[in-house]
């Protein structure tokens, strides 16, 4: 078990070993990034279920160690977290830190996953279906080099969907079940748009 200091932030998500940049400019939160970094740098990342100051949690989110950090004048941050492990919380904590913590199971991904090539080219070809559909554009052949982690983990951080949609991302407990999700997910969400229905398919 651990206790981890939380940023609650609706829509973002993080991934092990994918990074995520974030400006910090509430109080709170300026205090959270000073503790961190006279601590052990990490703060944990996870998505309220409502937008509302105080709103319950999601099960899991990602713990991430602070690297790159501009301290601005006026207090503010800006700050490169980088994804470490995911964690499950147990339980959140009664504490007198205007920032929230929990206490937390530390959930290890195996890192010597991979996909089977039928799953990977399944996923290439559904994503492509979908970046046409939305107007991305893509550089394929940088795709064609990624590992499958780095691919499907990465495609799920950015990926166009609700915040509960990510959710069910992050907490898929294998590589290829995150990646089955996401075909899914692209092809709900590239439906509703093909019929002029876009709502809850928002950037985040």
């Amino acid at each position: 078990m651990a206790r981890i200091t939380i940023f609650p932030l609706p829509g973002a998500v993080l991934y092990p070993g994918l990074q995520l940049p974030l400006h910090i400019f509430e109080p709170r939160y300026r205090a959270m990034v000073s503790d961190a970094l006279a601590r052990d740098r990490r703060i944990g990342m996870i998505q309220p279920q409502r937008p509302q100051e105080g709103a319950p949690l999601y099960a899991v989110g990602c713990l991430g160690r602070i690297g790159d950090v501009e301290a601005l004048e006026d207090g503010r941050f800006n700050i490169l977290l980088t994804g470490e492990l995911r964690f499950r919380v147990l339980r959140e904590l009664d504490v007198t830190t205007p920032f929230r913590q929990v206490e937390a199971e530390l959930l290890p991904d195996r890192e010597d996953e991979v996909l089977a090539p039928i799953e990977r080219a399944s996923f290439e070809r559904e994503a492509k279906r979908f970046a046409d559909a939305q107007g991305y554009a893509v550089d394929w052949d940088q795709v064609g080099r990624l590992d499958d982690q780095s691919l499907i983990n990465g495609v799920s951080q950015i990926a166009p969907f609700d915040a509960a949609a990510k959710q069910a991302l992050l907490e898929a407990d294998s590589l290829p079940l995150r990646c089955e999700l996401l075909v899914q997910l692209m092809q709900f969400f590239g439906r509703r748009s093909d019929d002029g229905d876009d709502e809850g398919v928002t950037l985040q």
